[in-house]
């Protein structure tokens, strides 16, 4: 018995035809591009790891360099009621 009441034998089988349909040119194909796919899936969410650990150094820096004054905040309220 192997995965789920398949045997080896029925596997060997099943890929053999597979192979026999597609050719090991389309095979060898679609595994590089499989490849591909989760190199650039692992790149993507180290960059988006990366990307996250920056974030709250940026809010930081802008927090500093921009100081809101309360009393033009309230004069903007007054002109935008006027």
């Amino acid at each position: 018995m192997g995965f789920g009441g398949i045997s080896l034998w029925q596997l060997l089988i099943v890929l053999a035809i597979i192979v026999l349909l597609f050719g090991t040119k389309k095979l060898r194909g679609i595994g590089g591009d499989l490849g591909g796919a989760v190199k650039g899936f692992k790149k993507a969410m180290s960059d988006e790891q990366n990307t996250d650990k920056e974030k709250p150094e940026q809010i930081q820096k802008s927090e500093e360099s921009a100081p809101l004054d309360s009393a033009d905040t309230e004069k903007n309220k007054d002109n935008n009621k006027v």
